[in-house]
Order: structure tokens, then sequence, then C-alpha cells
């Protein structure tokens, strides 16, 4: 399995990296793609991706940490992204949950372009978070196309609209919340989508799968993501492992 989007780059495992990767390799990890969220995370994700070969980084700016952002900081994360163990930009996007604020959500759509288009000027895909705002996720993603694709990092919109972010060229990022109790939409998102259209995540140290819910994710749980996905679309482990493995590498490679 590849984890498509974890956090190594976060307090809770950073100073015990090594330690964290090995649990997770144990537990059937063959890769993981560590995204940044700020100029700070995204330096550290690229320090851990030179350090430890199993280990990718992506580099960006979430969209609630724009606020505290300077624009100078995209220099920064242009430069970074040049490094080889750099696969995409992110995580980008936008989140009118925690930012209701137009002046905010303006601020958002910014630098959201701004990180399309050094995308593209890099030929790498991205990596998107979104959470109430896919409408306006989607007209940017139209009005403003990414070369080279991305995914849609813990997708959590209707099946309609994931059928538009699959024909942008998009997969979708199933993780923890897919095992949820009452997850019926990402379950109907899933059950409408083809084989070529997923890829596995945990966003570790967040959103643990159950029967693990409300405490520390880690990639290591991945495998319930996994089990969940194999159960929904009725086939086996060994199918979603390669399909996920090989849709992974199509976007990422």
């Amino acid at each position: 399995m590849i984890d498509s989007h974890c956090h190594i780059n976060d307090s809770a495992f950073v100073n015990n990296a090594e330690e964290y990767i090995n649990l997770g390799k144990c537990a059937g990890i063959a890769e993981f793609l560590v995204v940044g969220y700020d100029e700070k995370s995204s330096r550290i994700a690229c320090e851990i991706a030179k350090k430890y070969h199993e280990c990718f980084a992506a580099v960006g700016i979430h969209p609630s940490d724009v606020k505290r952002m300077k624009k100078s900081d995209l220099d920064s994360i242009e430069k970074m992204a040049q490094n080889k163990e750099v696969l995409a930009i992110g995580e980008i996007g936008l989140d009118y949950y925690w930012d209701k604020e137009k002046d905010v959500q303006e601020q958002q759509k910014e630098f959201f372009i701004k990180q399309i288009d050094l995308a593209n000027k890099l030929n790498k895909p991205v990596s998107i978070h979104c959470r109430d705002a896919y409408e306006d996720c989607y007209q940017i993603l139209k009005n403003h196309p990414v070369k080279k694709g991305g995914v849609m990092h813990c997708y959590g919109g209707s099946p309609e609209m994931a059928q538009l972010f699959i024909k942008l060229g998009f997969v979708l990022g199933f993780g923890g919340t897919l095992t949820f109790k009452n997850a019926r939409r990402p379950r109907e998102v899933l059950e409408s989508i083809g084989p070529n259209d997923y890829v596995l995540e945990t966003d570790a140290p967040y959103l643990a799968p159950d029967p693990y819910r409300g405490k520390q994710n880690h990639s290591k749980y991945l495998y319930l993501v996994r089990n969940k996905i194999a159960e929904v679309k009725g086939i086996s482990v060994e199918e979603v492992d390669k399909q996920s493995t090989k849709n992974f590498n199509r976007v990422f490679r």
C-alpha cells in the first residue's frame, strides 16, 4: 500500500519519524507521501523525504493557513518544489468551514490559483484540501486547469461533483472517514466511481479510522481503509492494493 497523504512532519511524529515509518512498513506500507501545509511543515516534509527513501514530499500552503502566510512564502515553496523528492504541490485549496469571512475566502482563492500556476510551471500534480467549498473549488479548477491533475484529498462532496473532478483529471482520496459508521456519502461516492479513480490515505495524525476514531491516527491503520474499500467495492484487498498503487503512480510519477 501507499499512504498518499500523511503528516509525518507533524509535531506528533517528527521527533520519532523513523519509528513511525517502520511501524507503517510493518503494516504493509511501501511508501509515504508527506504533505506540507505551510512553509515550515513543507520544509520538514522535504527533510524527511531526503532522509528516508520510503518517503516523498508535497509542499504547499493550506487554505486555513493563508492568513498567516506572506506572499514571499510562495517563493520558498517554489524553491522547495524543485527538489526531486517533491512529487506534488499541496495541500492547497479552499476551506470555508473554518474561515467564513469573505475577505479570508478571497485570500484563499488567490493563494489557491497562485499554487496551481506553480504546479503547472513545474509540471507537477496537486493535492487539494476542500471543505464546504466544492462549487468554488470546481470553478477554479475548471478555469485554471491543472496540467498534471492530482488528488482530491479526503473527498467529502457528492457523487455528482466527484464525476466533475474526475473529468478534470483528479482521483479521490479515501481515508478514515470512510470507515465511520455514519459515512453514508463517502460510501455512495466510492460505489459510483471506477477502479482508476481512487487512492488510499490516512491524513495521520488526524481522522483515525474505526475502531480508533477520536484517537491519534497512524499510517499503520491504512489497512482498515483498504479493507473498507474492498468491502464496499466487492473486490479483494489484493485488488485494492494493486489498483490504488497503480493510480498513485499514474498521478504522482
